[in-house]
């Protein structure tokens, strides 16, 4: 796993290119300081070596990802889609809605589904929900995860990822625009997942 260590001294907008990563130590960090995206999004994941990879959350504009609620080893950050953060934000006011805790939550609901299918459905829905838009007779997710990410996040291998992505496509609710970064997805989809509500 290939990242650069944050710098511990407060920055102004950093700019990150699709597919950088940084570890953010709380060690190195100022009490009760965080990072908020300011354009892009970002996923949060763990580095640790026994859940190495493994997803929290994402983050968008506006999402602030405090240093003090992370665990010793910290957390990697990584640019999905250009990404430009700061890390002079002012954490917003305690008990406030936290981001990453939120995404962890959803998560941990959808990995509990009954099957691999269900748990994609919902996966792909949450996604678009929460990080793309509608657009046209289409809802676009602004990234791609890989297979084997996608994997990760419902619990399924890629192969059984991959077989359930192309049956999805098959049924055109899902298209892969050619030379593009985005998704699309079929309302029709997205409004039937479950735990579409949540």
């Amino acid at each position: 796993m290939q990242f650069r260590h944050l710098s511990d001294r407060p920055q102004g907008p950093i700019r990150m290119p699709v597919g950088q990563t940084v570890l953010i130590d709380p060690s190195l960090r100022p009490q009760a300081s965080c990072i908020e995206v300011i354009e892009g999004i970002a996923r949060v994941y763990c580095p640790c070596e026994e859940t190495e990879g493994m997803t929290l959350g994402f983050l968008q504009p506006g999402d602030q990802l405090r240093t003090d609620r992370l665990c010793s080893e910290g957390v990697c950050v990584e640019a999905l889609t250009p990404l430009l953060f700061s890390t002079e934000a002012a954490p917003a006011a305690e008990g406030g809605f936290d981001p990453v805790n939120e995404w962890t939550l959803q998560l941990l609901r959808i990995r509990h589904l009954g099957s691999a299918e269900q748990r994609l459905h919902a996966l792909l829905s949450l996604l678009v929900r929460r990080l793309g838009r509608r657009c046209g007779g289409w809802c676009d997710l602004p990234f791609r995860l890989t297979h084997e990410r996608i994997g990760e996040l419902i619990g399924a291998t890629r192969v059984t990822t991959t077989r359930m992505i192309s049956k999805i496509r098959q049924a055109k609710l899902i298209e892969v625009p050619a030379g593009d970064t985005c998704l699309r997805l079929a309302p029709a989809l997205v409004e039937s997942a479950p735990l579409a509500a949540a």
